[in-house]
Order: C-alpha cells, then structure tokens, then sequence
C-alpha cells in the first residue's frame, strides 16, 4: 500500500469516529462516559492522515506523478508486484467508508443465547427491603436478577417494579433483556427477566419494552432465570444508552 492510499483511509477512519461520535452512535459499541475520548482520537487520527496524504501528494508531484520515488530500483515483476498491491490498498477505503452510510446496531436477540452470561450470585451482598405502598420502582435488570437471588426474592416485599429492555423471544413467556458491558459491546453480557401473566401476542424480537410487575417466586427446581408477573407492558424507542 503506498503512502496516499494509507493517509486516505487513516482519514476516513477518523471521519467514522467522529461521526459515530457526534451523532451519538457510538454508544451502541462503547460506553457513553467514552464520547470526549473518541471525539479527541477523532480528530487526532484525521489531522495523521491528512499529513500523511499531503506529503504523499508533493512527492508525487515532485516526481513527475509517477509515485517513482516509492519504486526506484524495483523492475519487471517487482513493479508489477507494487502496482497491484497498490490497487488492494485502496480497495480497502470501500468497507471503511461503507461504515460513514450504514452504521452497525447494538447487540440484539440474536447474540442473547451466544454469550457469557452474568453470574449474578456472586459475592454476598444484601439489599435493603423495598418499603411498602411505593409506586413502580425503576430498577436496572442486573438489580432485579441480584434481588431476586438474595434471600429468594425476599426484598422485593411485594412492591411494583419497572423494568426496559428488549424482547428476546418471539412467544409468551418472552424474555426481557439488556447487555452489561465493562467497556464496550465485545465484552457485553446478556441479562435476562422472564416476562409472565401476560396475554395476547408478545412484543416482536428486539422491541424495547418496558415491564411493570411483581416479583414472582421460582418453582421448586424451576427456571433459574428469575420471573416478574407482568401487569403492563409497554413497547417503547430503543434508549440512547441501550446498556446497563
């Protein structure tokens, strides 16, 4: 690959970042705390490529447009050789800049049943019990799955919870589920609430959703993915943040 074409691409590359960083896409892949740090590597990686490009282009124009300079000694099929590993350097702009027009989704249903799951029993934490005559409390799905594990539910006291995620199922009862992440969507893990006591037709696959609802306590020998008796169900846009 000759200087131009790398210069070309380190460009685009930072295009992609600085896209996927002022439009917000970036917290599809990453967490959001990460968008000034992508921002700045952004526009330092386009500042590298535009030098590179720059003085690639001046001694091409130096050498008669030949790019002679990158070759000089080289005959027959060695010339050749470069002049073809040339070509498969700028074809490698193409799956860069397909990334400035269609930009990836967050991890889905698909990756649910594929990944390293949670372990959310471990260590010993206990939670405070849940007071009384509250209304629906906001909790994280990762929350509901502890409680539920710490003395068998025992904190939830019968008070309303909400829950969002996205649907990961497409029959009744489906789960609800969102990915926790340390850094970013490779190190995502799935968390998952199943939904029950709903009727008609589930939500589709991959629609987020929010859940009102109970704890419901597991069978003996049951489920091990913790339940939540369902009383509402609404179908809602996918966050901003789709992680936990």
């Amino acid at each position: 690959m000759n200087r131009a074409a790398g210069g070309a691409i380190t460009v685009l590359v930072g295009t992609v970042l600085l896209r996927l960083t002022l439009t917000g896409t970036y917290r599809r892949y990453v967490r959001v705390g990460m968008g000034p740090f992508l921002l700045v590597a952004g526009v330092v990686v386009i500042v590298l490529g535009m030098a590179t490009l720059v003085r690639a282009l001046r001694d091409r124009e130096r050498d008669g447009g030949t790019g002679a300079e990158a070759y000089e000694g080289h005959e027959g099929d060695e010339e050749h050789g470069h002049g073809h590993d040339d070509r498969v350097g700028w074809l490698l702009l193409a799956p860069v800049a397909a990334l400035l027009l269609v930009a990836p989704p967050a991890l889905g249903s698909y990756s649910v049943d594929r990944g390293a799951a949670v372990d959310v029993r471990a260590g010993d934490s206990t939670f405070a019990t849940l007071e009384p005559g509250r209304g629906p409390v906001p909790m994280t799905l990762l929350e509901y799955n502890q409680r539920a594990f710490d003395h068998d539910g025992a904190t939830f006291n019968g008070v309303p919870v909400q829950l969002t995620g996205f649907v990961a199922d497409a029959e009744a009862p489906f789960r609800v589920v969102r990915y926790q992440i340390a850094c970013c969507a490779v190190d995502a893990a799935p968390i998952a609430v199943r939904v029950v006591g709903t009727t008609g037709d589930s939500p589709p696959r991959d629609q987020w959703v929010t859940i009102t609802g109970t704890f419901q306590p597991a069978a003996t020998g049951g489920d091990e993915i913790p339940a939540i008796a369902a009383t509402g169900v609404v179908e809602i846009p996918a966050p901003d943040d789709p992680y936990e």
